[in-house]
């Protein structure tokens, strides 16, 4: 198999986030509700009383409680960039892994059917029409499954992510909607495993079937592991994913029912909307355009762990916002951004660095 690899890899960019983060896109689980919050307690309430009442809020009490809970999540995300980079220092210096050859990736975990794919992708003749004929065209629109990993790698990965669960160390949460999982940047994966399976196997899949959504120029991602297990996380809100393309790699263990629902893309009105169903299978990726709507049903039984990675193009959202819809109103961000950039301030900021790296060594 011939797989053709990146032998440079892109420096490390400078991401911002659109100000939007900070005030969009809020998640109430126990109302099911993404809410807007623009530091306002008042506007709040007279925002989102009576709709909230319609999802089960009874009463002024749980109003406020709610204000609290978004409140608090505002708080979350302004300090997300700073914790993160704590955590991923801790993390570094207490953690062992249990498997410490999965942080650099190698073509034996993949499965040979996804080698396949990748390597008619490179070559001359690759076409979108011949890329699709070799790929599971689901119900869904322009959504595609095919084997991605070997189940031996899967277990493998599992086996790493829960000994990291055990671990008394500082976890970040995958999002608002997701309680339970892990932050693949944090435990160290980026650099050299989610780095060229973006670059150099996964990009130039996006780059045939996706090129007018941003999928033939994505340059960063946001990558982790979700977990769903009775008593904890069972099923997963309707929503759109703050991505381009996403894939979705069911990595196991043994589960039931739980499956993934797709709607239409999130500009359809959800009263007009027709759903389809996919069963997760052990191995097996899915890949679908971030503003594609869907959804989790719940597990029955089991435990089931997904690789979820949300590949980002700066240069389709850096002319629009896929979350609040405009311009992007670009903030500084620790640790990483949301895949937007600009490239003056990007470059000053470089300018700084090495400026203030060079006097330190002095």
């Amino acid at each position: 198999m011939s797989v053709t690899k990146s032998t440079v890899f892109p420096g490390p960019e400078r991401f911002f986030v659109c100000g939007c983060f900070f005030t969009h896109n809020i998640f109430l689980k126990k109302f099911k509700q993404h809410v807007t919050y623009f530091e306002d307690d008042k506007l709040f309430k007279s925002s989102w009383k009576e709709i909230l009442m319609k999802k089960g809020c009874q009463n002024e009490e749980e109003l406020d409680a709610a204000l609290v809970q978004v409140k608090a999540e505002v708080e979350r995300r302004k300090l997300r960039g700073s914790q993160l980079l704590e955590r991923k220092e801790k993390i570094s210096a207490g953690y062992k892994p249990l498997y410490p050859h999965l942080y650099t990736l190698q073509e034996s975990y993949f499965a040979p059917e996804f080698l396949k794919i990748v390597e008619y992708c490179q070559s001359m003749s690759a076409s979108s029409e011949g890329l699709v004929e070799k790929l599971t065209k689901e119900k869904a629109n322009r959504v595609f499954s095919f084997p991605v990993f070997t189940a031996e790698f899967c277990d493998q990965f599992v086996e790493e992510i829960a000994h990291f669960e055990n671990s008394p160390l500082p976890k970040g949460r995958p999002n608002t909607m997701n309680n339970y999982g892990v932050l693949l940047m944090e435990l160290g994966f980026d650099i050299n495993f989610l780095n060229p399976l973006r670059i150099d196997y996964l990009a130039p899949i996006t780059s045939l079937l996706y090129p007018d959504v941003g999928g033939n120029s994505l340059d960063s991602h946001r990558a982790f592991v979700v977990k769903y297990k009775l008593g904890e996380d069972v099923d997963l809100n309707y929503h759109y994913d703050n991505a381009e393309v996403t894939i979705n790699v069911s990595l196991g263990k043994e589960f039931s029912d739980g499956e993934l629902f797709f709607g239409d893309m999130r500009q359809v009105p959800c009263n007009e909307t027709r759903y389809t169903r996919f069963q997760h299978q052990k191995s097996i990726g899915l890949l679908h355009r971030g503003q594609h709507m869907h959804g989790a049903m719940p597990i029955s039984d089991g435990e089931r762990y997904n690789l979820i990675i949300w590949m980002r193009s700066s240069q389709q959202r850096n002319q629009l916002c896929p979350m609040c819809d405009e311009k992007p109103n670009l903030v500084e961000s620790m640790g990483y951004g949301d895949g937007f950039t600009d490239k003056q301030r990007t470059e000053e900021n470089n300018s700084s660095q090495e400026t203030v790296e060079m006097c330190a060594t002095l």
